[in-house]
């Protein structure tokens, strides 16, 4: 009975506080404003202060709070609940963002810390952030966001890490819908498309032999949605207490249909000429310097 009634309730953000790492650039700041708008106390954890602290300081007065936070490190995470629970009283919702792309290179050149350092990031800081907060959230009978991305269905030639953290995260986050809902609580995974953020613009267009192997996807792959509308659909998302969200909505058949979809579109791509001369290009600009690191 308590899952049905948590998710037929509307869930009004108006003061809840809401805890999102990764939140001093991006998606992550972007959505520390769509909830600010809503009437949430909102805590900016980040791994950089300085930047945590330049939200905080375009929200409005007394609604923000800037916490350092590796979440790769669990007490560090811990320390930012405390924090929180310190100025705030406690957590209602709590936004995995914080996360890395990692370098493009195939499994040919890159080397184990290179997929370490993405999965260190992107499931084990989901995993610290899920197992620091998690009682916060049950006590409040309330939310925990994962942001995933649609790579967690796509062939992720070219940055497999990527797309592996972000499959893992979806795991993560259909399992936890059900723990959670007996408790009252509930989670929500969010799938998005490439968004334009600093993120992207270091890691696919300031890298030719990335850029060059999407150019060689399907086209609705490169199409790009500003931080503001991922936001904006996250906080909805959270207000209707939806397991799950996906933007752009024009994702949505090919997720539904993603088991008889996915293997001929693998199929397409390891013949593909364009794909193929892209993953040649990435590969030799990559064996030089794989093992160095």
């Amino acid at each position: 009975m308590a899952s049905k009634s948590a998710r037929a309730t509307r869930y009004p953000l108006a003061e809840k506080v809401v805890l999102i790492t990764g939140a001093g650039r991006g998606l992550g700041a972007a959505t520390a404003a769509a909830v600010s708008a809503r009437g949430a106390r909102v805590v900016i954890a980040d791994i950089d202060p300085a930047s945590a602290e330049r939200v905080v300081a375009t929200l409005p007065a007394g609604r923000g709070l800037a916490v350092e936070c590796d979440v790769t490190r669990l007490e560090s995470v811990r320390h930012a609940v405390d924090r929180t629970h310190e100025v705030f009283g406690g957590i209602d919702v709590v936004v995995a963002n914080a996360g890395i792309l990692g370098h493009g290179g195939t499994m040919r050149t890159l080397a184990p810390v290179d997929v370490d350092r993405v999965m260190a990031v992107n499931v084990g800081g989901v995993v610290n952030t899920v197992s620091a907060t998690i009682e916060s959230v049950i006590g409040s009978r309330g939310q925990i966001v994962l942001v995933s991305s649609v790579f967690a269905f796509l062939n992720g030639a070219g940055a497999i890490p990527y797309a592996m953290s972000k499959a893992a995260v979806e795991q993560l986050g259909r399992g936890l819908s059900v723990e959670l809902a007996r408790h009252g609580a509930s989670a929500m995974t969010a799938y998005f498309s490439l968004i334009e953020t600093d993120m992207i613009h270091r890691g696919v267009d300031a890298d030719p032999h990335v850029s060059a192997l999407l150019d060689a996807m399907p086209r609705f792959v490169l199409k790009r949605i500003q931080p503001h509308a991922a936001a904006s659909a996250l906080a909805d998302g959270v207000e209707s207490r939806k397991r799950a969200i996906l933007v752009p909505g024009r994702w949505r058949p090919l997720a539904a249909l993603r088991g008889m979809v996915g293997p001929p579109t693998d199929s397409k791509l390891a013949r593909d000429d364009a794909v193929r001369y892209a993953l040649t290009q990435l590969e030799d600009a990559r064996s030089v310097t794989a093992y160095r690191v």
